[in-house]
């Protein structure tokens, strides 16, 4: 099942593939009508290959700046450490680094296309100078700044001479026989001249020879701009590495977004289940008592009528009972706790008016928080299937791929599914999300429908 799973999804109507590949590949052909040239040969025409160019002129400017300023400040803070000043300037230089940081980012995007996210905002315990210096001086984020104005600067400097080199090599040579048609002699002497000593001269100044040095200047035109992708290459991983959010602070951010989802959630499954109470078994336990209380008032006079009360009292109290049951088994089913999830989700497939097939095939329990997530997810799932897929049949496997549980819910129904346009999959997307899960949802027109889920395996 696994392995089915991920053939499909690669090599079907996937993300990966027939929504994504598969469209911008015909999009470009649509646009292009097959006539464009090489990438090869059009790279230096591009806009993107200036662009990096630009980047890396500007990055040896800036590269002085940044390590003048860094190795200065941190210089004198250090040297100050053993006074009063030294722990403000060692803060004013990091903070410094931080907005340069900020430049330096704001180049990347928009010279190199990087999507970059700032990092994690300084964070003081207290408010006032000395609690804003100790947050400055605790932040990695601020030495990382820091070690990027160090480290760019030896970077700039090469990738400066190298770009410079290559374009002004290759534009030179591959112009040749035009300035040497515009000066056939210069000093006395005719051509480019590539060795030159007291006793021998080498020129380039025979057709052959102006040639095969313009073959080679068109060779270096094409060669510089991937050579300056490379170049801007490592610039991006210094950029995403040093000036971009840590791991740390990424996970920490995406854990406080997930806190907020889990909250959320458990907010309206809270009203969910107020208003059920109220509306449903609420009203029948008040209307039971009211009827009760008639009952009793009419036994004496008029048994027949106090009968006929407490026989519908007494269906007030089954429907009560099922409405009370039905509201158990949507918090937490007794059976997912007693027997897992085959048993759990073979009683709602039960329930579901279209045929529903389940297979589990699980040798072990998940802990009990990823048992509700499963079933719950699945639940959902059959519930949409029941009221939107007009499907005739549907299907539930579970099974264990490494750490992960995998849930897939399939119906032979319309298709269309959308988690995009704010449905219920996007609640669920988003639930699944708060505890490392992932759903994917493959609706095409006219169907089937299959949405796979990941929830991770915790024992």
């Amino acid at each position: 099942m696994a392995t089915e799973y991920g053939r499909e999804y690669g090599n079907g109507n996937g993300p990966g593939q027939g929504y994504g590949y598969g469209y911008a590949y015909g999009h470009e052909d649509r646009r292009g009508g097959g006539t464009r040239l090489p990438a090869g040969l059009r790279a230096p025409f591009e806009p993107r290959a200036w662009r990096e160019f630009a980047y890396v002129l500007l990055g040896l400017p800036i590269g002085v700046l940044l390590f003048v300023y860094a190795v200065t400040m941190l210089s004198l803070g250090a040297g100050l450490l053993v006074t009063f000043l030294g722990v403000p300037v060692l803060a004013a230089g990091l903070a410094g680094c931080r907005g340069l940081g900020a430049l330096e980012r704001t180049r990347a995007r928009a010279l190199l296309g990087m999507r970059v996210a700032d990092p994690e905002p300084l964070r003081a315990r207290k408010s006032g100078l000395w609690a804003w210096m100790g947050a400055v001086l605790k932040s990695g984020t601020s030495w990382r700044h820091l070690l990027y104005a160090v480290l760019h600067f030896p970077w700039a400097v090469f990738s400066f001479a190298v770009a410079v080199s290559f374009w002004t090599y290759g534009v030179a040579l591959l112009t040749y026989p035009l300035w040497f048609w515009l000066f056939p002699m210069y000093g006395g002497q005719g051509g480019l001249q590539l060795y030159g000593d007291e006793s021998h001269h080498i020129y380039l100044d025979n057709p052959f020879e102006i040639t095969v040095t313009a073959l080679v200047g068109l060779l270096f035109t094409l060669a510089a701009p991937w050579i300056v992708r490379a170049l801007t290459t490592v610039d991006r991983l210094l950029v995403s590495g040093l000036l971009g959010p840590s791991r740390l602070g990424s996970r920490v951010v995406e854990l406080e977004s997930d806190r907020g989802v889990v909250v959320d959630g458990a907010a309206a499954d809270l009203r969910r289940i107020e208003r059920q109470l109220r509306d449903g078994a609420q009203a029948r336990l008040a209307a039971l008592e009211r009827d009760l209380g008639l009952a009793r008032e009419k036994l004496a006079q008029d048994p027949r009528a106090a009968a006929r009360l407490v026989d519908e009292a007494h269906g007030e109290v089954k429907t009560a009972l099922r409405e009370l049951r039905d509201l158990a088994r949507g918090i937490h089913p007794a059976v997912l706790t007693d027997r897992g999830l085959d048993a759990a989700l073979s009683a709602v497939a039960s329930r579901c008016p279209v045929p529903v097939r389940v297979e589990v095939d699980l040798a072990s329990r998940p802990a009990p928080a990823i048992e509700g997530i499963a079933y719950f997810t699945v639940s959902e799932l059959l519930r949409n299937v029941e009221r939107h897929s007009g499907a005739r049949s549907a299907s539930v496997d579970v099974w264990r791929s490494g750490d992960r549980l995998m849930l897939q819910v399939t119906d032979d129904g319309v298709g269309g599914a959308d988690p995009a346009a704010g449905s219920g999959l996007a609640g669920l997307t988003e639930r699944l999300d708060a505890v490392d899960g992932v759903l994917v949802v493959d609706s095409p027109p006219g169907g089937p429908t299959r949405v796979t889920a990941e929830l991770p395996w915790r024992t």
